[in-house]
């Protein structure tokens, strides 16, 4: 091995800051469609108001701001998500077993009352 020649002295690698946190989503393009589509008791509008919020203190470098505005939003977003879903579904289901029941109730009915009326034949004679 040839160690003649000078040798470069690498300095070792920067250990700069650890990376910091991720900045926190706002959740806008949620709220903007419960707002527009699933607007269940103004939940969407009030997450909406929570994710530009959040956008706004994320722009202006609030980080921790950001972060409860953002989770705030994440809430009222599943909320408006959650009632605007189960609440169909539950009307549906109600429905439906509201329409079996009084089927059943059709066809009893029609036994009794069939018997009604063939029964009073019998006081006539």
């Amino acid at each position: 091995m040839d160690t003649s020649y000078p040798r470069e002295e690498r300095p070792p690698p920067k250990r700069g800051s650890p990376p910091a946190a991720p900045a926190p989503r706002d959740h806008l393009v949620w709220a903007i469609f419960n707002t527009l589509y699933m607007n269940f008791c103004c939940l969407g509008f009030v997450a909406l108001a929570f994710a530009v919020k959040a956008r706004d203190r994320k722009v202006s470098g609030d980080v921790e701001a950001a972060r409860h505005f953002s989770s705030k939003a994440r809430c009222y977003n599943a909320l408006a998500t959650a009632g605007s879903v189960v609440l169909p579904l539950l009307l549906g289901a109600l429905i439906v077993t509201g329409v079996i029941h009084l089927s059943k109730l059709a066809h009893e009915s029609v036994g009794f009352f069939t018997y009604q009326f063939s029964g009073g034949d019998d006081e006539d004679q």
